[in-house]
């Protein structure tokens, strides 16, 4: 793994949290983040950068004009020092998008994709999540019926197809190409794949969904890729690289979030027997679990980056012009001064309302968030409707995490439908 040696020195001499590639011990690394304050030196890959691990500094930071998505204004990339040989520039580097621009720009970047996403049109396409939830509950009986022992991965047959499913569906993409997706995209955010690959898969990507844009330009549909193509009266349309981009990061987001949300909801249940019957005995809603799986485990460990523009002023920090900073979102979720001293448990009886940021906060919070929640919400009951005895079929500490440094995602989730 190519590294570059100035970034990585600077960031040894410094004292940083390393951040681990393999995802061996996320606990520890939220705890180690936590630790070192508010905002804390990091090291990603040899490359130093800030992370900021505390609620209410993120909410101040998110909305800073001085932090921008330009990767021009990164001093590491100026000097040549950072390249397209580190592994990790694809997710910032990621094409004109929403994602990668900030202010005026962004603003007409993100709107349709906005209007799409309207609680009324999330109302009209819950009967199809309804649907797809059932067919791969089906599908989870079968295989577990076709296992020897019984044993059925719920990721691969359930978690991960619904939100790839409920996301083709929107941008109008058929759904034998799901599988395509689903495999490039794992490819390209595991720590394991060459640089030299995971940058021939970005491209691929771009012919993928160029080919797209232009089918339904030339014969749009109802769904959000022909929105983004089709400008409003008398406002600028989206360039075709627009429209790729928005394109290439929302489906990446709208299925990794999900699958997370609702692998790591299940596990947290599982583990916590008593609070899964509070659950099931109609106690406690299924939003509180969703709302805290999403503060306890958050499917985002670490969001890249943003880019000061001058010297900014911390506390007793100051975050340089030119400097790369991360937003530490499990840190944040475990933040005791926002959570109380009991931050690090999973407790759906929580006195108080679960009030936290996984989504993010300011002009770039996450646009699928609400749909996300929507298919958890559906997805979640349904599961465990249909296999109230559904219990994991390894012990909890063999699960075994992705190398994937930004999603916080499970290799697999064997689990046995019956108790």
């Amino acid at each position: 793994m190519n590294c570059p040696h100035a970034a990585r020195d600077a960031a040894s001499n410094g004292g940083a949290v390393v951040i681990d590639p393999m995802v061996q011990d996320l606990d520890g690394e939220t705890a180690r983040l936590r630790d070192a304050g508010p905002l804390a030196r990091i090291e990603l890959l040899g490359v130093p950068a800030l992370t900021v691990t505390r609620h209410a500094l993120a909410r101040q930071l998110l909305v800073d004009p001085r932090l921008v998505k330009d990767l021009d204004a990164w001093a590491l990339w100026q000097r040549g020092e950072v390249t397209h040989e580190w592994p990790l520039i694809g997710m910032i580097d990621a094409g004109r998008s929403m994602f990668t621009v900030d202010g005026a720009e962004h603003r007409r970047l993100r709107t349709k994709t906005s209007q799409a996403l309207t609680p009324r049109r999330l109302e009209e396409i819950r009967p199809a999540i309804e649907k797809f939830t059932g067919e791969l509950l089906d599908a989870l009986a079968e295989q577990s019926e076709k296992s020897e022992d019984g044993v059925v991965d719920l990721k691969s047959v359930f978690a991960q197809p619904l939100p790839m499913r409920v996301v083709g569906m929107l941008m109008g993409v058929d759904e034998a190409e799901h599988p395509m997706l689903m495999k490039r995209y794992k490819a390209f955010f595991s720590m394991l794949t060459p640089q030299e690959e995971r940058l021939a898969l970005l491209a691929e990507l771009d012919v993928f969904y160029a080919a797209l844009v232009r089918e339904k330009t030339a014969r749009p549909t109802d769904d959000l890729t022909s929105a983004l193509i089709l400008a409003e009266e008398g406002g600028e349309p989206l360039t075709e690289e627009e429209v790729v981009g928005n394109l290439k990061a929302m489906v990446a987001a709208g299925h990794e979030t999900t699958i997370g949300l609702i692998l790591n909801a299940v596990r947290a249940l599982l583990t916590h027997p008593d609070q899964l019957r509070k659950v099931l005995d109609g106690e406690i809603p299924w939003e509180t679990v969703i709302e805290e799986t999403l503060r306890w485990d958050t499917p985002t460990t670490h969001l890249l980056m943003r880019f000061a523009t001058e010297d900014i002023q911390v506390g007793d920090d100051v975050i340089a012009k030119g400097e790369g900073v991360v937003i530490s979102y499990r840190a944040i979720g475990r933040d005791t001064e926002q959570h109380g001293t009991d931050a690090d448990a999973f407790d759906i009886t929580r006195p108080s309302p679960i009030r936290h940021m996984t989504f993010g906060h300011g002009p770039h919070i996450c646009p699928g968030a609400a749909l996300s929640r929507v298919e958890a919400r559906i997805a979640l009951p349904a599961l465990f409707g249909r296999f109230p005895g559904l219990r994991a079929a390894v012990a909890d500490d063999e699960i075994r995490k992705l190398p994937v440094m930004t999603q916080n995602d499970m290799a697999a989730f064997p689990v046995l439908l019956h108790g």
